[in-house]
């Protein structure tokens, strides 16, 4: 089987569960994985053979991804702000919008970075804090998790991107446990936020393989982890700093509620697809 009628083979066969550019996309990064090899590559040698080796691994990667598993679970690799980071069943797969959270943190710091303290809340992959410390090297940054299987796959990408952390396991729902950590000048988080009923209107690939409690809360407090981090901050923010977290695009104006009520002002940020889906609250 060549490159060219491989990839054809692999879209085809995925046109049957996604769009088709997604097909091609999904094709696209199978075949660089398989190979090892880039687009312009495979596109200059597009009649080369893959090997029997390469086939097999073909057929099995694709026999996954017809159960609707996700690529980078597959692959487990994942690209967040041009750096790959490993990733399987106990993370959640980095989004864009994650990206946009980590840019906005970054282009807001007025601190010197050598005095920067930074807490990332819910760490799972990692992808939050290794960014961050990479950006600001001087900086001390923390990650905090619940799933001690998360903080092995976060202290992996740590290790193998080279940022140098500090982890530690904790419910940081749980009051008590919480305040175990020290002061911070940031404090980033992407928490559960998804209320239970969403579940009917969302992908058959994320409900079947990512892990659902780094995704969802009860109906009944969807708001609880913002909360317990304007409770945590309240006594372990420093002067002047400032929350930055991800939130669901239709609960804006009651996660707003919750900081304003605790003396913090809040900023809400749209996406590149105009949803409200951040925050930034600077304590008063």
């Amino acid at each position: 089987m060549t490159l060219t009628k491989a990839l054809h083979y692999i879209s085809e066969q995925l046109s049957a569960i996604y769009e088709k550019n997604e097909a091609d996309t999904i094709a696209e990064l199978l075949l660089e994985n398989i190979t090892d090899s880039k687009k312009t590559d495979r596109i200059l040698n597009k009649d080369k053979e893959l090997t029997a080796e390469q086939i097999e691994k073909l057929s099995q990667c694709l026999s996954r991804l017809l159960t609707h598993e996700p690529i980078q679970y597959v692959l487990n690799e994942s690209w967040f702000l041009g750096l790959k980071f490993y990733v399987d069943k106990n993370v959640l797969i980095p989004r864009p919008e994650t990206e946009e959270l980590v840019d906005w943190v970054i282009r807001n710091i007025k601190f010197p970075f050598k005095e920067l303290n930074i807490l990332d809340i819910g760490t799972g992959s990692g992808c939050i804090p290794v960014s961050l410390k990479r950006k600001l090297r001087k900086a001390e940054v923390w990650a905090c998790d619940i799933c001690n299987e998360a903080l092995a796959v976060a202290k992996h990408n740590a290790d193998n991107l080279q940022a140098d952390l500090n982890f530690i396991h904790l419910d940081f729902l749980n009051e008590q446990e919480r305040n175990k950590l020290p002061s911070f000048d940031i404090i980033v988080s992407n928490p559960p936020y998804i209320p239970q009923k969403d579940k009917e209107t969302m992908q058959q690939n994320v409900l079947a393989h990512e892990p659902h409690t780094a995704l969802f809360v009860s109906d009944n407090n969807p708001l609880v982890f913002y909360s317990a981090i304007v409770d945590f901050s309240s006594q372990h923010l420093n002067k002047d700093g400032t929350i930055y977290c991800e939130i669901h695009e239709n609960l804006g104006k009651e996660v707003s509620e919750i900081f304003l009520q605790n003396n913090f002002t809040p900023e809400i940020k749209t996406d590149m697809q105009g949803k409200e889906r951040m925050i930034k609250a600077i304590k008063l």
